[in-house]
């Protein structure tokens, strides 16, 4: 992390808006990503009345998608849930169990937005930014933007537009199941994203990343 992206954490609302659009500026939106052997997925928790929050990281080979080494971080929750804000919330401990790692992941598939969001600036730039590390949002939902119609078929896709800009897509991964939506985190571009995001599902709705780090946080107590 340089100098220029480190922030303090204990911030305001408002602070808290100031330093997303500070670091939008420096999300790369085009691929800096050298060859891809590990992928991890995160999954974000709270246990004991949301005053803790619990991150867990799952590391897979790629491209057969083994697990090869996961972790588990645990701190107290700091910052309040605010819709657009959840990065400050969530990736204190995000950035606690990726320090964990022996095997350092090529690329990180977040779940949750990167550029699909208001400021330009989901958890998938956020986190991607203070890591150094090329990053995906694959999010279950939609948070901004429109699309035209989706085909049923394994694969399609259609561009996420917001202002007059694409944000990036909606994409079908297994027929006849809903969506999910990938955009840009950092140092990867929407194409690129969206072909390590098929290549990391090759069966369920979801990327193996996403649900061997939700397997994790689920079992580990």
């Amino acid at each position: 992390m340089t100098d220029s992206l480190d922030h303090p954490w204990d911030v305001t609302q408002q602070e808290a808006i100031a330093i997303q659009q500070r670091l939008r500026r420096a999300v790369i939106t085009e691929d800096r990503l050298g060859p891809v052997r590990y992928v991890a997925g995160v999954d974000v928790g709270f246990e004991e009345n949301n005053t803790i929050t619990r991150a867990a990281v799952a590391v897979l080979s790629f491209p057969d998608l083994a697990l090869q080494e996961q972790a588990l971080a645990r701190r107290p929750t700091t910052f309040p849930y605010i819709p657009g804000l959840l990065s400050f919330r969530e990736t204190p401990a995000v950035l606690e169990a990726l320090a964990q790692l022996t095997i350092r992941p090529d690329l990180l598939l977040c779940d949750g937005q990167g550029l699909a969001h208001p400021r330009r600036l989901g958890i998938a730039c956020h986190l991607g930014l203070l890591s150094d590390i090329p990053s995906i949002g694959v999010a279950k939902s939609l948070l901004v933007g429109r699309h035209e119609p989706l085909a049923d078929e394994r694969g399609r896709w259609q561009p996420l537009r917001d202002r007059g800009e694409v944000v990036g897509a909606v994409l079908r991964t297994r027929a006849g199941v809903a969506p999910i939506y990938v955009s840009i985190g950092h140092r990867i571009s929407l194409e690129t994203a969206l072909k390590y995001v098929m290549r990391c599902t090759p069966k369920y709705r979801l990327p193996e990343t996403t649900r061997q780090a939700h397997r994790l946080a689920s079992v580990l107590k």
